[in-house]
């Protein structure tokens, strides 16, 4: 069957199913956003993949565009709100020469964020559709209080990330189509953090204190490309399965790492006398994004309840490190770190090691009149976070989400708007975290930050669909 009509009494067969879901320096998924679809966060993303309900089948699923008749657009925002703070009376640390770090707790570090989306397809002809999507796939931002404790080791961390993802669609007219798509991606991230040099002066014999802190400010940008396919079944009039998997990539942020109060010996008098200045060098971070696959099924169990099932699976086993590498021979901050750290290439190195996961998601869909459609879903997602490498950075772990959402749809003009909110719930995540070299065997010197961290978010969309 080539095209779903949205008609009434007809709206569940398609475009009466939905769903969404999210993350936002969400800690859910690594750094992958989930908030691309008011309509799927309704049912906790839960069988995107085989629920082509409006133009958002770009993101989830292009194969989808083949359901969609006539020119579809959908446009949207979710703000994501994360609490993330270090529980009270948890947070110590020491500095490489064994002195505890004074400070705070550094607040809770994740402010609201708000992500837009815009998607829009048009069918060709009956058997060829084609549509795009403006949209922020991956994004993560923290920012302690100044004055926290773990400062030596996360001050900001930010990644802001658009695609832009033209997409095509075939079908056979017998209820199977296949799509696929290109998402050209502009990155652009930023570290900081407080640097300690106690390290330096029990080397040299220097007092404790004769060198101020430094602080560490690296940012770059990129533009990468990652390609998209996917495939539905329409197996009944009540129950089709879609596919849909996503390469990986590597992003190379190219800019400049800044660090002020950078120490410089020399001699002088017969003596090595340290200056402090602030230095420069071009640096590069690689970030790699993981390929991706997920599963989908929609089934219709009643005339007016519709049942949804999906499961992803992401290589985010590929982000083994957070490198800052030098593209300067012999540069001002290279030159000193990277031999300690086994690579003289290197300005910073922190061992992520994390792993491949699974998001597991299921929902409903209850059609209460012919405008009127009400959802819910969960989600249970795992995180990638590795329990030995756990960062200040990230402090993520495994979570479960829970949404609810709703829909009015006027069949007459076109016009859908969904609504959906949903909450995130962790457990309380450990943080021990201390100085790696390349080969994840810990640096010389004390410096360590341990902590626990409480963990919580909510989410809320808003999406309006237009069928001409």
């Amino acid at each position: 069957m080539r095209k779903n009509k949205v008609l009434p009494g007809s709206v569940i067969r398609i475009a009466t199913a939905s769903a969404l879901v999210a993350p936002a320096a969400a800690l859910a998924g690594g750094f992958s956003l989930n908030e691309q679809s008011a309509s799927a966060m309704g049912v906790a993303n839960a069988g995107t993949a085989a629920n082509p309900e409006n133009a958002t089948t770009v993101f989830f699923n292009p194969a989808g565009m083949s359901q969609l008749s006539g020119t579809n657009m959908s446009f949207g925002a979710a703000v994501l709100d994360i609490d993330a703070e270090l529980k009270e009376g948890t947070g110590s640390a020491v500095r490489d020469d064994s002195r505890p770090v004074a400070g705070g707790n550094g607040g809770d570090i994740a402010a609201p964020a708000a992500l837009p989306n815009f998607y829009m397809t048009h069918e060709i002809n009956d058997w060829l559709d084609v549509g795009f999507g403006l949209h922020a796939p991956y994004g993560l931002a923290a920012d302690y209080d100044d004055d926290f404790k773990g400062r030596f080791f996360a001050d900001k961390t930010e990644l802001t990330a658009i695609a832009f993802s033209p997409s095509i669609a075939v079908n056979d007219g017998n209820g199977f189509s296949m799509g696929a798509g290109v998402n050209v991606i502009y990155a652009e991230g930023r570290l900081t953090k407080f640097q300690d040099y106690s390290g330096t002066e029990a080397r040299f014999g220097l007092p404790p204190g004769t060198l101020e802190d430094g602080y560490a400010d690296i940012e770059g940008d990129d533009v990468a490309l990652t390609f998209a396919f996917g495939m539905l079944w329409e197996m009944s009039e009540r129950t089709q399965f879609g596919i849909s998997a996503q390469t990986g990539t590597e992003l190379e942020l190219d800019g400049d790492a800044e660090v002020r109060n950078f120490p410089q010996g020399s001699l002088s008098g017969g003596g090595l006398v340290f200056n402090q200045s602030t230095v420069t060098e071009k640096v590069t971070v690689p970030l790699d994004i993981p390929e991706s696959i997920t599963f989908g099924a929609r089934h219709q169990l009643t005339d007016t309840v519709t049942l949804l099932a999906g499961a992803t699976w992401a290589k985010w086993s590929r982000f083994e490190a957070l490198d800052v590498v030098s593209r300067e021979d012999n540069g001002p901050i290279s030159s000193q770190a990277g031999p300690g750290l086994g690579d003289e290439r290197l300005v910073t190195h922190v061992s992520e090691n994390w792993k491949d996961t699974w998001q597991a998601n299921v929902g409903a869909i209850w059609q209460a009149t012919p405008e009127w459609a009400f959802k819910a879903g969960y989600a249970w997602d795992e995180s990638p976070v590795n329990d030995d490498f756990r960062t200040a950075r990230i402090p993520s772990g495994d979570r479960d989400w829970i949404t609810l959402g709703a829909q009015y749809a006027d069949a007459r003009s076109g016009w859908t708007v969904d609504v959906a909110a949903g909450v995130l719930l962790f457990d309380d995540q450990d943080v021990n975290e201390q100085n790696y070299d390349v080969n994840d065997e810990p640096m010389p010197g004390a410096a360590r930050y341990r902590g626990t961290y409480e963990l919580d978010a909510w989410s809320a969309g808003v999406q309006v669909s237009k069928q001409f």
